[in-house]
């Protein structure tokens, strides 16, 4: 059943860390892989898509059932039928979840066209009317995950008004509009003035790619923590880095043999023998494109790694770039003007939820 306060992070000293749910990434093996190096304090699912014959997804309910990894999940919601909504709130508060959550922020096109997502985020009358409903209805947490607006932040203030209205538990925020989706720099004021205006604590989200730029972002916002998607897949420990550089010490050197060796392990958690070899290479390249662009600032490995075609040719170009030099420090930002894109034969776009 959800608890009825936030629960506590694992380091209640320090500011709280989630990983961001990205739709067909954030799964139960990826939250698994996450755990070696160092848990967020609570994870989220990706979205369970809510309509009038929608069940609970089997696939996402395992991250919440079969979860190991000692921290708090919370099971995110994606949908506009608010009776749907609300049956569905209800089946997952059967399970050991932390707390519901309602996306109004994933700004794919065939997301938001369907009014879910960040597309709920033009309809502030619409939101008013499901987080009255979900309110009523969950005893327990319930959080929202959002964008500063659609189109423009005209609605910003009357959106947050209405987290206060409902007495929304906590807002993970990213800093763009639906429409800049992950191209424009990031409105760290509006994360400032969100976390002035609300009651609930804030998560701040959006280009947090390493120790110091979440403690810059905290420092900025006044956050009461930061949420991480794309970094976390590139930079697995970033979140144990993250508690080190905001408790005073020295920020783990990452090495490419280890680097390395976490490749093995989504290899070996993310892919399966039934599934073709090019599938199982693009896949693969999915989270290279990622790691990739902390390996070397030249874009070697991006570039080479993005050509290959076998599972031999893909790893043995990343034994080639990382066991070469084994000892070389894996960049704790991604190096500038790296671009993670999907790789030619892959349509698979990332979405952080």
């Amino acid at each position: 059943m959800p608890q009825s306060v936030l629960p506590p992070p694992m380091y209640p000293k320090l500011s709280l860390t989630a990983l961001a749910p990205m739709q067909d990434v954030t799964d139960l093996r990826f939250m698994s892989a996450i755990a070696n190096y160092g848990s967020p304090d609570y994870f989220f699912t990706e979205y369970f898509r809510v309509h009038a014959s929608s069940g609970l997804d089997k696939s996402i309910l395992s991250s919440i059932t079969e979860n190991s990894t000692g921290r708090p999940i919370f099971a995110q919601l994606i949908g506009e039928s608010i009776p749907d909504l609300v049956r569905i709130a209800l089946e997952l508060s059967r399970y050991p979840i932390a707390g519901i959550d309602l996306n109004m922020g994933c700004p794919a096109p065939r997301i938001y066209r369907k009014n879910v997502g960040g597309g709920l985020l033009r309809d502030p009358e619409k939101v008013s009317r499901i987080l009255g409903e979900l309110r009523g209805a969950v005893d327990g947490l319930l959080t929202v995950k959002m964008r500063i607006g659609f189109e423009d932040t005209a609605n910003f203030d009357r959106l947050l008004d209405l987290l206060n209205l409902h007495n929304i538990d906590l807002l993970s925020l990213h800093g763009r509009t639906v429409k800049e989706m992950y191209h424009s720099n990031v409105h760290y004021e509006f994360i400032t003035h969100a976390v002035q205006r609300v009651n609930c604590p804030v998560l701040a989200n959006g280009n947090v790619t390493s120790a110091i730029s979440a403690a810059a972002v905290l420092n900025t916002t006044g956050a009461a923590g930061v949420m991480i998607g794309r970094a976390a897949i590139r930079n697995p420990w970033i979140f144990k880095q993250i508690r080190q550089h905001l408790s005073g010490q020295s920020v783990s050197i990452v090495t490419l043999a280890e680097v390395r060796d976490y490749i093995e392990l989504l290899r070996r958690a993310m892919t399966a023998p039934t599934i073709p070899e090019r599938a199982r290479v693009s896949h693969m390249k999915m989270y290279l494109n990622y790691i990739a662009q902390s390996v070397d600032a030249a874009g070697a490995f991006l570039n080479s790694m993005r050509l290959a075609r076998t599972e031999a040719e893909l790893f043995g170009i990343c034994d080639r770039y990382l066991l070469t030099n084994p000892g070389a420090e894996f960049s704790l930002e991604p190096y500038p003007g790296l671009v993670a894109r999907p790789s030619r034969e892959s349509a698979h776009e990332l979405i952080a939820s």
